[in-house]
């Protein structure tokens, strides 16, 4: 038992797996400098707080990156698809263009040249999460199913360490020396994503003859599979391109199509909304910002990818939806923790373990919930079909979570917490009917 559990972790060590480490770096660097780190710079600079509150627009980029990501899913770069493939090209060109604008904001100074700091930062964003549709279809298809709690768990570490270094290490390089440095120093923090795409391999492609059957037939009905025109070359276009994916993924679940739709949205549910109001809850305790920052950054770093880790194994152990549940489970009971804590004498060590076990099960949830999400796309549509998945996954949350100050002001927060717990209620239930009811399949 012992050797198998020890052969379930050796498989971090494949160079495929560190590789996905270093890609989760890249893709998280950029996230947090247009976002927190940004809005640290900007209250500094002595920039009006409503104008403050609207970069945080800016995060709607990653929210729609549905919408081009059927072209980054079937639109071939000029030179440089062939020569360095599918996924690598649009990878590369993407980092290029962030690190590129990370520059320009490094060059720039918000007191004086506010729009071109505000068009940058949408540039870093779109690149970023152009960035992200890319990586996302690299980890699915460059190893099989049964990897992919591991290929997640690598992910969600390498992304964990790049919000560290983003907001923890761009603030002390900013404290010591200036912010124009500190954005600069992240911008050549961008190689390391740049310098593995180079050194990866392309995953193989290959081609789907029930897609082509799909498109084809999708094409006849739409009366414009003889692409004479413009028109129907456009059309047909189309199809194949934005329609395709979304048909395929309900021919492929039938009746479960909808319910897997629905578990998407609601899985992170109790997590998210119970983050809107974190800080606000930390603060009103009592706790002091260097408190807060020392016990979140350390305890939740370090618990966050201890959990990834254990999730990617258990997945590759005992499938997806198994850990999935247990993962539901996890996250919701441990906003119970937070309850107890409201109604607690404040302590540092009762907040640490709070912390340190929400960070845990939510980082083990978060590693199979990605694997689940892998499992669900075709090799065909990988890339729209997965940035279709990781949008639904937050929006519901979000606009639910921004009642969440309102359920505080009216019934404290024992009953807010209490309140997220049996939001994670429904996800749980939906887990065990897929998994009682919903065809055996491999992948899960």
């Amino acid at each position: 038992m012992t050797e198998s559990w020890r052969t379930a972790f050796a498989v971090y060590l494949q160079p495929t797996v560190l590789a996905i480490v270093f890609l989760g770096f890249a893709s998280g660097l950029p996230y947090v400098l247009v976002f927190s780190t940004l809005s640290a710079w900007l209250t500094e600079a002595g920039i009006e707080r409503s104008v403050i509150g609207f970069f945080s627009w800016i995060g709607m980029t990653y929210s729609i990156k549905v919408f081009w990501s059927m072209i980054v899913d079937r639109l071939p770069l000029p030179i440089l698809t062939r020569v360095m493939g599918k996924r690598r090209s649009w990878m590369f060109v993407a980092q290029i263009g962030a690190t590129l604008g990370l520059l320009g904001m490094a060059f720039s100074d918000p007191q004086t040249q506010l729009a071109q700091m505000v068009l940058l930062a949408i540039w870093v964003a779109f690149c970023s999460a152009t960035q992200d549709v890319a990586i996302d279809a690299y980890r699915i298809e460059v190893m099989s199913a049964e990897f992919q709690g591991v290929m997640a768990a690598a992910y969600v570490a390498g992304y964990r360490i790049s919000l560290l270094t983003g907001a923890a290490g761009c603030l002390y390089i900013a404290e010591y020396t200036n912010w124009h440095i500190a954005y600069l120093s992240m911008a050549v923090a961008m190689l390391i994503g740049i310098t593995t795409i180079l050194l990866i391999k392309e995953p193989i492609h290959q081609s789907s003859q029930q897609a082509d059957e799909l498109e084809n037939k999708l094409e006849n009905l739409l009366g414009v599979a003889k692409k004479v025109s413009f028109w129907q070359r456009f059309v047909a276009g189309f199809s194949d391109i934005v329609l395709s994916p979304f048909v395929e993924y309900f021919q492929r679940n039938g009746k479960f199509g909808l319910m897997i739709l629905l578990l998407i949205g609601l899985y992170k549910m109790s997590d998210i909304m119970l983050g809107v109001m974190a800080n606000p809850f930390y603060l009103d305790m009592g706790f002091t910002k260097t408190e807060i920052a020392q016990v979140t950054k350390v305890f939740s770093f370090v618990m966050a990818i201890a959990g990834a880790t254990t999730g990617g194994v258990l997945v590759a152990r005992f499938g997806i939806l198994r850990p999935l549940f247990v993962g539901a489970i996890a996250t919701a009971l441990t906003n119970l923790l937070f309850a107890l804590l409201a109604m607690s004498t404040p302590s540092l060590w009762g907040l640490a373990t709070v912390v340190s076990a929400d960070s845990f099960c939510a980082g083990m949830a978060t590693a199979a919930f990605i694997a689940y999400l892998s499992s669900l796309t075709s090799t065909s549509y990988t890339a729209t079909q997965y940035a279709l998945f990781s949008s639904l996954m937050t929006l519901p949350a979000q606009m639910v979570g921004g009642f969440s100050g309102i359920v505080v002001e009216n019934f404290g927060y024992p009953l807010f917490f209490i309140y997220t717990t049996a939001a994670g209620l429904p996800a749980m239930v939906l887990v065990l009917v897929l998994m009682r009811y919903q065809p055996k399949s491999s992948k899960v």
